[in-house]
């Protein structure tokens, strides 16, 4: 699903203009073609204005401190497990070359479980989720419904019927206890 992605800028008299007005594709990994996931904006150092409106490099799916990302997930209802006739390794590659160090900080024996250095603001678009923290404690979140994710480890379920979407903003932070649990190298 594509996701409509106005941007504005400054031209040289420093006045506001539209720099771009154009949807964006999103990724659905070959290994859960379910979900997917929207790369919508991101930079890995605080912004100067005025600026041109040219997307800010940005190399790694979370961001160093000061950094920032913007973007959706779709969460496909309960596991369905890996497609037939997925290659399981090429998959995994595909998800780390699109989404850089994402799984790095995805525990390999807690599906889903992950902390990371981030405070990330998430509001649910559609669909019904569930957030577990750490010590098995849940909340259901509805559309509408808002999450400030400071840091603390915890997974997202959907138990429903439908694909649930949220929009996510995330900041880079310091976090002393937290360190990704696999490779995060682009």
């Amino acid at each position: 699903m594509g996701v409509r992605r106005v941007v504005t800028g400054h031209d040289e008299q420093g006045r506001a203009v539209f720099v771009s007005d154009a949807d964006v594709d999103g990724f659905r990994p070959s290994i859960n073609p379910a979900s997917e996931f929207q790369r919508l904006w991101g930079g890995d150092e605080t912004p100067r204005f005025p600026d041109d409106g040219v997307l800010p490099a940005h190399r790694t799916y979370f961001p160093p401190v000061g950094g920032f990302r913007f973007g959706t997930f779709t969460l496909p209802p309960a596991d369905r497990g890996l497609p037939a006739g997925v290659d399981l390794a090429a998959g995994l590659a595909e998800f780390e070359e699109k989404l850089p160090g994402l799984s790095g900080f995805m525990e390999p024996d807690e599906p889903g479980m992950h902390a990371t250095p981030t405070i990330d603001f998430e509001v649910v678009i559609s669909g019904e989720v569930v957030l577990e923290l750490d010590d098995g404690a849940e909340v259901q979140l509805r559309p509408g419904d808002t999450v400030v994710q400071n840091g603390t480890r915890h997974r997202w379920h959907n138990r429903g019927a439908e694909p649930a979407t949220l929009a996510v903003f995330v900041v880079g932070a310091h976090h002393d206890r937290v360190a990704p649990v696999g490779d995060v190298t682009p």
